[in-house]
């Protein structure tokens, strides 16, 4: 049974069991609500809760568990021969889930029999042809062993669907009769009912801390790998961004550092200044129609994609640039592609980052520290410099530090407008390139994951995290810490 129709299923029994359950507790009372300990919806909630978490949490289980047991099992029936240095075991199960699909497409179209197609007897050259007639090209790679693997894999992952849908439909179906059994007019349902929900949104509130984990614990596992294979002192200690994948490479972080830095350098210079004041204008001078037109307005740059700020970093701003100060203007810059390009761009994309966090931190300053100041005779900008300002500086400071990791992890802006030069250059209006461009080129295609070129992107990758990560906390620090003054 599809995995869809299945869920569908399930959410078919649990809706069943609602009602059954809310219209077996009315009957047991006669219709009397007063004699329940908790109103008839609870009860049916009950019912539906137990017939549905079980099962799906057993769904979701079972369709992260079966490809791993499957591939494993499929592994094994591998020759060694079939695993070269030049083909690793990922690139061959590749294959082998590829030519499973095609069999079950030809199955699908008629072209093949589903005894054919799970034989391990057949003719290799007859299920070639036929796979061929469903459009499905095995490959000059794809050697009968590999072909006798798609065809087990396929056998396991039908059998794995079959007791899939045997186990969840079992457990919803338990979960229903059991339910259904307790839902007795003293039964106390709303009280489970509550601790079902606490219980939901508590794994709710654990499922960004879990991925946090997960995502932490790949970094860290690929990027001991990759210091196995490639000396930490020559990624750290080398100022050359050289990789081969054919050997020899020089895989120097600091270039690419000193890239990601420089740009957002630029990026800052451009977005605080005008955050900041765009911030000042609307908390303090713009009236209530300016500030409800603006804010939003304003805040609409942050949701254009970054992709968007990418191509008007190509094709406009960095021509703008290349004719003033080109070849026909100053001489400095020889392409459209640059950090400048780039630098500028992003700054805009940052604008509303700062202005935003920046006006909400200007607007939580009381409003009797302003009117103390006036009192003494300030004017309302000298309040704005003095009391103001130095009042909300904790706040804003996290706020550009926040702006900063955003402009740090930025991508698609760089990859179009900055180029892809690796080098340590002080000339802004030189192309160059970031850490997160080039993780994007490491892994880009069909990357060999037992070799250094590919596993620096995790090294890359963690240090760009531990950065992104000091700036966060830094910033709560200064907030947390010099906020006390001012409450």
């Amino acid at each position: 049974m599809p995995t869809l129709w299945l869920f569908g299923l399930v959410l078919f029994l649990a809706a069943a069991g609602f009602l059954a359950a809310r219209m077996r507790v009315m009957t047991a009372v006669s219709g009397d609500r007063r004699q329940l300990h908790s109103l008839p919806n609870y009860y049916g909630w009950n019912t539906a809760m137990k017939a549905a978490t079980p099962a799906l949490g057993l769904l979701v289980v079972w369709l992260i568990a079966q490809p791993m047991v499957i591939d494993s099992r499929v592994a094994t029936l591998l020759p060694d021969q079939a695993v070269s240095a030049d083909t690793t075991l990922g690139l061959v199960m590749s294959d082998v889930r590829r030519v499973a699909e095609g069999l079950d497409a030809a199955v699908a179209q008629g072209v093949m029999s589903a005894e054919q197609a799970g034989s391990i007897r057949a003719e290799f050259t007859d299920v070639r042809d036929r796979l061929a007639e469903a459009g499905v090209a095995l490959g000059s790679n794809v050697s009968s062993e590999v072909l006798n693997a798609a065809q087990r894999y396929r056998t396991l992952a039908a059998t794995g669907m079959l007791w899939m849908t045997i186990a969840v439909l079992g457990v919803a179906c338990l979960g229903l009769a059991w339910s259904l059994r307790e839902t007795r007019p003293e039964f106390r349902a709303r009280n489970v009912v509550e601790q079902g929900v606490r219980a939901i949104l508590l794994f709710a509130a654990l499922v960004a801390i879990l991925t946090t984990i997960g995502i932490v614990l790949s970094l860290i596992f690929n990027t001991i790998e990759f210091f196995r294979l490639y000396p930490a002192s020559e990624f750290f200690g080398s100022l050359t961004w050289s990789p081969s994948f054919g050997g020899g490479s020089e895989l120097g972080i600091w270039p690419l550092l000193w890239g990601t830095l420089y740009i957002s350098l630029i990026a800052l210079l451009v977005a605080v200044p005008i955050g900041l004041f765009a911030a000042i204008y609307l908390s303090e001078y713009a009236g209530p129609k300016v500030r409800a037109f603006a804010k939003p307005m304003l805040e609409v740059l942050a949701g254009i994609p970054t992709i968007v700020y990418g191509l008007f970093a190509l094709l406009t701003v960095g021509p703008l640039l290349l004719e003033v100060f080109g070849r026909d203007g100053l001489g400095w810059m020889q392409a459209g592609t640059a950090v400048m390009t780039a630098g500028l761009v992003m700054g805009v994309m940052l604008i509303p980052f700062v202005s935003s966090l920046s006006d909400d931190i200007i607007n939580s300053v009381p409003q009797a520290m302003r009117d103390g100041s006036y009192g003494l005779g300030a004017t309302q900008s000298e309040t704005i410099r003095q009391v103001v300002l130095p009042a909300a500086l904790p706040g804003i400071v996290g706020a550009i530090l926040l702006a900063a990791s955003r402009a740090i992890g930025e991508t698609m802006i760089v990859v179009l407008g900055a180029g892809a030069a690796a080098k340590l250059s002080l000339n802004p209006f030189e192309a160059m390139t970031t850490v997160t461009a080039k993780i994007v080129s490491q892994l880009t295609g069909d990357a060999d994951f037992a070799s250094p070129e590919a596993l620096v992107a995790f090294a890359l990758g963690m240090t760009l995290f531990v950065i992104t990560l000091g700036l966060n906390v830094f910033a709560l620090w200064i907030v947390r810490r010099y906020r006390e003054q001012y409450e």
